[in-house]
């Protein structure tokens, strides 16, 4: 691997010095790079074209990842993440280790584990408002009020449920170990490809969260208020993106066409990885 982008994130200064460590250092060894900044600030570190970048080094905590992810999404270009936060489930390499983990980048001694994303679309009085992709999840929450919401859930266009609940989580095996755990959602190996909706808080004693097949369309729509009223909730990816939503409006999410492509350094299981990061929480 010969070219590098670098994305740190900006709301931790120990992230953006590390950058430039790195920088320095691949230049050292005759690499290029380029530094970016999360407010898209650039730095140039040698003549190189973002088009021509074979790696992407992450340096802060999963969300920083996740943003990441989802802005170059179709570029198929693998991420490493420096994990600078407390928990790191996509952040695989600590900072004591990145000296090590770059000199595995340059020999080329890596491999690359590709995680399936989230596609939805938003409908907000009949027309499409939003699309977005997710890596982790895709998530409706009430809003304003604090009533439950009336969420109508649909597979294949073939009525499910209604959940009275806070909200509905859509995840990927990866989002797993994010919002769709602490809402009692199971844990999924990362490289499978399913989809798994887990209601959050919901005002029954029977609501699990159930899995399906990565080929299932999920479309969930809100529904009516107390008394025939409106209810509003939200919709967010990966908890960035963030659309406004009311009785009547519904999102439609299934597996997207893009991956996203991980960069693995050490040989570490899934399982051992989990038990280190439960142990820690």
């Amino acid at each position: 691997m010969k070219t590098f982008y670098i994305i740190a994130n900006t709301e931790k200064e120990e992230s953006l010095k590390l950058s430039y460590k790195i920088a320095d250092y691949l230049m050292s060894r005759g690499k290029q790079c380029v530094v970016r900044s999360q407010d898209k600030e650039q730095e140039a570190h040698g003549q190189i074209s973002t088009e021509d970048v074979e790696g992407i080094l992450v340096l802060g905590g999963d969300g920083t990842l996740l943003r990441a992810a989802r802005e170059l999404a179709g570029r198929r270009i693998p991420f490493l993440g420096i994990n600078m936060g407390h928990l790191g489930y996509l952040a695989e390499i600590e900072v004591q280790n990145v000296p090590a983990a770059l000199e595995k980048l340059i020999a080329d001694e890596y491999t690359i584990e590709e995680r399936m994303m989230l596609s939805g679309s938003v409908y907000v009085d009949g027309r499409c408002a939003e699309q977005d992709v997710a890596l982790n999840d895709i998530v409706l929450n009430r809003f304003g009020n604090l009533r439950v919401v009336d969420y109508e859930v649909y597979v294949n266009d073939q009525y499910l449920n209604s959940f009275r609940a806070d909200g509905i989580i859509v995840s990927t095996p990866t989002g797993s170990t994010g919002y769709s755990l602490s809402a009692g959602g199971p844990i999924i190996s990362p490289t499978a490809s399913m989809l798994m909706l887990t209601p959050i808080c919901p005002h029954t004693l029977n609501s699990r969260s159930i899995v399906f097949s990565s080929r299932d369309r999920i479309r969930i729509r809100i529904g009516e208020g107390r008394r025939g009223g409106v209810d509003e909730a939200c919709v967010t990816f990966d908890g960035d993106t963030f659309v406004q939503m009311k009785t009547g409006d519904h999102v439609e999410i299934r597996k997207s066409t893009e991956v996203t492509r991980i960069m693995k350094i050490n040989q570490v299981s899934f399982l051992e990885v989990l038990r280190n990061k439960l142990s820690r929480s």
